[in-house]
C-alpha cells in the first residue's frame, strides 16, 4: 500500500535526487523556462510553488530559507526576491506550467517544458 507517500524517487538515491531538484530549481529561476523529462518537471512543480511563496513575502527569514533551498546562490535568491516575487505578488498560486513537448530522440523519454506563467 502507498498511503501518505508523496513525491517520486526518479530512480535515484536521496542525495542525487535532492541535488537534481536543486539544480533544476536554480536553472528554472535563472532562465525562467527549461526543457526536461516529464517526470522531473512534475516533481519540480510543487517545489517551485513552495519557494515562490517565500519569495513573495521577502522577509529576512524567507531569504534565508531560499538560500537553504538554492545552494546559497545569492544571484538566484536576489532574482527570486526582486524580480519574480513582485511579479507574482497578487497571484494566489499556479506560478509555473508544464507543457508536453514530445519524445526525446535517444531513448524516447517524454519531454516537457516547464516555464513561469
Amino acid at each position: 500500500m502507498k498511503h501518505k507517500v508523496s513525491g517520486t524517487k526518479l530512480g535515484r538515491i536521496k542525495k542525487h535526487r535532492v541535488a537534481l531538484m536543486r539544480n533544476l530549481l536554480t536553472s528554472l529561476i535563472l532562465y525562467e523556462k527549461i526543457e526536461t523529462t516529464q517526470a522531473k518537471a512534475k516533481a519540480l512543480k510543487p517545489k517551485i510553488e513552495k519557494i515562490m511563496t517565500y519569495a513573495k513575502r521577502g522577509t529576512l527569514a524567507d531569504k534565508q530559507r531560499l538560500m537553504k533551498h538554492l545552494y546559497n546562490n545569492q544571484i538566484v535568491v536576489k532574482k527570486m526576491i526582486k524580480v519574480l516575487g513582485p511579479r507574482y505578488k497578487d497571484r494566489a498560486g499556479g506560478y509555473v506550467r508544464v507543457l508536453k513537448k514530445g519524445y526525446r530522440a535517444g531513448d524516447a523519454a517524454p519531454v516537457s517544458i516547464i516555464e513561469f506563467v
